[in-house]
C-alpha cells in the first residue's frame, strides 16, 4: 500500500542522513558543543515556547510523536514534566536515551498508536503532521491516547487565511494548468515520499466539533529561516545574516499581527477537556486566540 512504502521510506530516512552509530553520536555532540546561544538553538525555541502556557500546570505525563532525535522530549523533561519520544526508527533515540538527552522511548507508527486510551496528559506533534501518508489517522490517535488535549506545531496553509488567494484559486479552479503554473507548491511531496500536508485552523475546528471537544487554541509564529549556513553562529555575534533574519522576522511579525498575511507556522492546541482559568490565561497571555466548540445540542 502507498502508505506502507511511504512510511518505510520515513524509517529509513535518518539512517541515510547518519548510516552509522558513530555518525549519531557526532550529530548529538556538534549540537551539545555549539551551545544553547545559536541561531538553530534560536529559531528552535520559537517553536519550544509555544508548548510554555501548558507546561506552567503541574506535572504532566508527555506523549512526543515523530520526534526523531528527541529534542521535543528534551525541553518537556527540562521543565520538570514527564515525556516518553516516541518515532517510526529509534536509532537516534537509543543514543538520546544513552546521553541523557531524554529518559525513555519507544518506537511507534503515529496511525496505529500502541497505547491505551487516555493515558497521557498531552500528546505533541511537532513538525511530523506534514510528514504522515494519513494525517488524520494520525489525530485521531493522538487525541484517544490523550488526556488533555495535544499540541500540533506545523506549517500553515495560507490559502484559508488570504481570502484573495482564495479567490484566484476559484477563479482559476476550472483550468488547473494554469493554476499549477502560479501556485507551483499546490500539490507539493518530499523526496521521503509524503506528500507535504499544511495545517489550517478550520480543519482542527472542524475536528473538535465532530468529536465534541469543548475548545481549540491557535496562535501563529514564524520560525522558518533555518539554513545549514546558519549552523555555529551565535547569536551574540554581529552577524549580517543574524541581523538579516531578525528584520526579516521582525517585517513577517507585523504583517502577521496586522493581519495582512497568515503566519509561517501554525500552534493548535486542541483540548480534549476544558483546561482551567490558569491555563486560560496563560495561553491568553501567549498569544494564543481560543474557539469555544458549541456542544452537540443532540449528543447528551
Amino acid at each position: 500500500m502507498y502508505q506502507q512504502q511511504s512510511y518505510d521510506q520515513h524509517a529509513d530516512w535518518y539512517n541515510q542522513l547518519f548510516p552509522t552509530r558513530e555518525s549519531k553520536v557526532n550529530y548529538y555532540f556538534k549540537v551539545k558543543s555549539a551551545g544553547q546561544d545559536t541561531v538553530p538553538q534560536w529559531l528552535q525555541l520559537l517553536f519550544f515556547k509555544c508548548l510554555d502556557p501548558l507546561l506552567k500546570e503541574p506535572f504532566q505525563q508527555w506523549l512526543t510523536v515523530g520526534d526523531a532525535y528527541g529534542f521535543d522530549a528534551q525541553y518537556i523533561l527540562q521543565t520538570g514534566n514527564s515525556a516518553l519520544a516516541t518515532d517510526l526508527n529509534t536509532h537516534f533515540l537509543e543514543i538520546a536515551k544513552e546521553e541523557n538527552i531524554i529518559q525513555d522511548y519507544a518506537a511507534q507508527n503515529a496511525e496505529y498508536l500502541s497505547f491505551s486510551n487516555n493515558l497521557f496528559d498531552y500528546v505533541l506533534c511537532k513538525e511530523s503532521y506534514h510528514h504522515f501518508p494519513r494525517p488524520y489517522a494520525a489525530l485521531y490517535e493522538m487525541i484517544r491516547v490523550a488526556k488533555k488535549g495535544i499540541v500540533i506545531i506545523e506549517p500553515q496553509d495560507p490559502v484559508l487565511k488570504m481570502p484573495i488567494l482564495l479567490w484566484l484559486s476559484n477563479v482559476l479552479a476550472s483550468k488547473s494548468k494554469l493554476l499549477s503554473k502560479i501556485w507551483k507548491n499546490r500539490f507539493s511531496y518530499e523526496p521521503v515520499g509524503n506528500f507535504v500536508y499544511k495545517l489550517s485552523e478550520r480543519e482542527l475546528e472542524k475536528f473538535a466539533a465532530a468529536l465534541n471537544l469543548p475548545l481549540v487554541a491557535f496562535k501563529a509564529i514564524n520560525p522558518h529561516f533555518y539554513s545549514k549556513k546558519l549552523d555555529g553562529l551565535s547569536i551574540n555575534s554581529k552577524s549580517k545574516t543574524f541581523f538579516l533574519i531578525k528584520a526579516k522576522k521582525l517585517f513577517l511579525d507585523i504583517l502577521l499581527k496586522l493581519r495582512i498575511i497568515p503566519g509561517q507556522v501554525l500552534s493548535a492546541v486542541v483540548f480534549k477537556q476544558m483546561p482551567d482559568d490558569q491555563t486560560i490565561r496563560h495561553l491568553q497571555s501567549d498569544g494564543y486566540r481560543l474557539v469555544n466548540i458549541p456542544k452537540n445540542p443532540y449528543i447528551k
